[in-house]
């Protein structure tokens, strides 16, 4: 354990810094810092000494060289029961530094930036932060070492509580947090710069890919009761599923938080409310409203039998109404949305095991790949995220699709790429009346949709992930009564397919586009 005298604090990420260094300066510990972490603490009306004065050498080379120096990296790595360091340090008028408070330049945010010049990121490569960060965290017997705000509280709490003393096991888990996030960071710098790398062999994709994650939690089983499982957020990303809060109900098991991946997927690129619910990692039903609670009823009234039991998925903060809709639905597992009014968290409080998750949207179109792993290997690709540009759709029939079917179809667009193929969805409006995915041949997959739907089938549109091999499909669909499609196109049936299509007077649009989903 070590008591904290001297603090040297130099961060680019100033969240909540005022409030620690004031508890710091309270139980009397001198504080260094540099450049602008120095102003904004003067400015808060603290005493700093700057580096520079610390160090007897100015800073130099625009800033690029403050802190590599041997009076601050003698200040951390020396060894306070080795006597030939302590004589050492002595001999060179070396200060201890028992605190080293720094978060490292936002590389990070910087490079996500769109276009960003090779320049400005190589300008923001942190050299002087993960060196001190590298030599306290070695020290850590003897300094303590802090590279993330959200710990300052809590250093804090034990700092007063002990008499400015920090225990064994608190310097040990922040020296591992030290490591871990400076690890993370290379890892982020290397595979930018290896983007950049213009490679006819590797391309878009760089010779090396790693991947790193943090345990969140374990979970109560796999996929099945006999299979052990964990769950763990992907240490260079600040969104997604390891972010989440959860303000209600059991633990979240494996097939959880799978369904509630998906369950995000399709409600998050709708403008107005929309609402999913999920089943095995397919959807029972979608719709879009102006009303959350309207969106809602609608999904659940496409298939409410399949909808027992499921993940609900609402783009909107979830508001009283909607709440007691949900209530009204049955045995529901789980519903996340970005936020839950106070009366709608009430109103769900009372199932006791339906899970409540406050998920937060932004940042998701980060997510740059998918991947997929195999014995011995890695499958990588692109995200499927490729736009529909409506200039460039194709009606090929001789009857076009009213606006109202139109507006209908791309609706259904935007829904049947997320669901398992061979994947069909019949929509009406901006609401999904049938689903057929996961079957092994198209037909069978129009065949179930149109099921599904039921009555709700005549006067539907149909939207195909990809194109119809046979006629048998639009067979099927005038049969039922379908009024539009909207496929890929590009079979060597196609001709005979928009035969049959007039024939049926079926309206069909071409996208050009395949969405397959494995």
């Amino acid at each position: 354990m070590i008591k904290v005298k001297r603090a040297l604090i130099s961060v680019s990420d100033k969240k909540g810094l005022v409030a620690f260094v004031r508890g710091l300066v309270n139980l009397g510990v001198e504080i260094i810092s540099t450049g602008g972490t120095a102003k904004q603490l003067r400015d808060a009306g603290f005493v700093v000494k700057e580096v520079s004065e610390h160090t007897g050498f100015p800073e130099m080379l625009d800033g690029r060289v403050k802190t590599l120096h041997p009076k601050i990296h003698g200040g951390l790595l020396a060894v306070r029961d080795n006597p030939e360091h302590m004589k050492q340090v002595k001999d060179h008028q070396i200060e201890l530094i028992d605190m080293v408070v720094v978060n490292l330049y936002p590389f990070e945010s910087v490079t996500a930036k769109k276009n960003v010049s090779l320049e400005e990121a190589i300008e923001n490569i942190d050299i002087g932060g993960p060196s001190m960060l590298r030599s306290a965290a070695k020290n850590f017997k003897s300094v303590a070492v802090v590279c993330n705000p959200d710990r300052y509280e809590d250093v804090l709490k034990e700092l007063q509580l002990n008499s400015g003393i920090l225990s064994d096991t608190v310097l040990f888990s922040l020296a591992v947090e030290v490591f871990q996030r400076t690890a993370g960071y290379d890892q982020i710098i290397s595979e930018f710069l290896a983007k950049r790398l213009s490679s006819e062999e590797f391309g878009l994709f760089a010779k090396n890919f790693s991947l790193k994650f943090s345990k969140v939690q374990d979970l109560r089983y796999g996929e099945n009761p006999h299979q052990k499982a964990a769950f763990y957020r992907d240490y260079h990303k600040e969104f997604g599923f390891g972010h989440m809060k959860q303000l209600h109900g059991k633990e979240l098991s494996f097939n959880n938080i799978l369904d509630l991946n998906a369950a995000v997927d399709f409600v998050k690129g709708f403008f107005d409310p929309a609402a999913v619910i999920i089943k095995h990692n397919n959807p029972t039903g979608v719709s879009e409203n102006k009303s959350l609670v309207k969106a809602y009823q609608e999904a659940f009234a496409c298939d409410p039998l399949s909808a027992f039991g499921g993940i609900i998925g609402l783009n909107k903060a979830v508001d009283e109404k909607t709440a007691v809709a949900i209530s009204k639905s049955g045995f529901m597992e789980c519903v996340i949305a970005p936020s839950f009014e106070k009366k709608a968290i009430e109103i769900l409080g009372e199932k006791k095991n339906l899970r409540l998750i406050e998920f937060d949207f932004n940042g998701l179109e980060k997510e740059e790949y998918d991947f997929k792993k195999v014995y011995g290997g890695l499958l990588l690709q692109q995200k499927d995220n490729v736009d529909l540009n409506k200039n460039e759709l194709k009606i090929v029939t001789k009857k076009k699709p009213t606006q109202a079917q139109m507006d209908s179809l791309l609706f259904g667009w935007k829904i049947v790429k997320h669901v398992k193929s061979n994947a069909i969805v019949l929509t009406k409006g901006k609401k999904v009346v049938g689903i057929g995915c996961g079957q092994t041949s198209r037909v069978e997959s129009v065949e179930g949709a149109i099921r599904k739907a039921g009555k709700q089938a005549k006067g539907a549109v149909l939207i195909s992930d990809a194109f119809f091999p046979k006629t048998d499909n639009i067979h099927a669909m005038r049969k039922a009564g379908i009024a539009a499609v909207i496929q890929p196109g590009g079979s060597i049936a196609d001709a005979e397919i928009i035969k049959e299509a007039d024939k049926a007077k079926i309206a069909m649009v071409f996208t050009g586009i395949r969405h397959f989903k494995h």
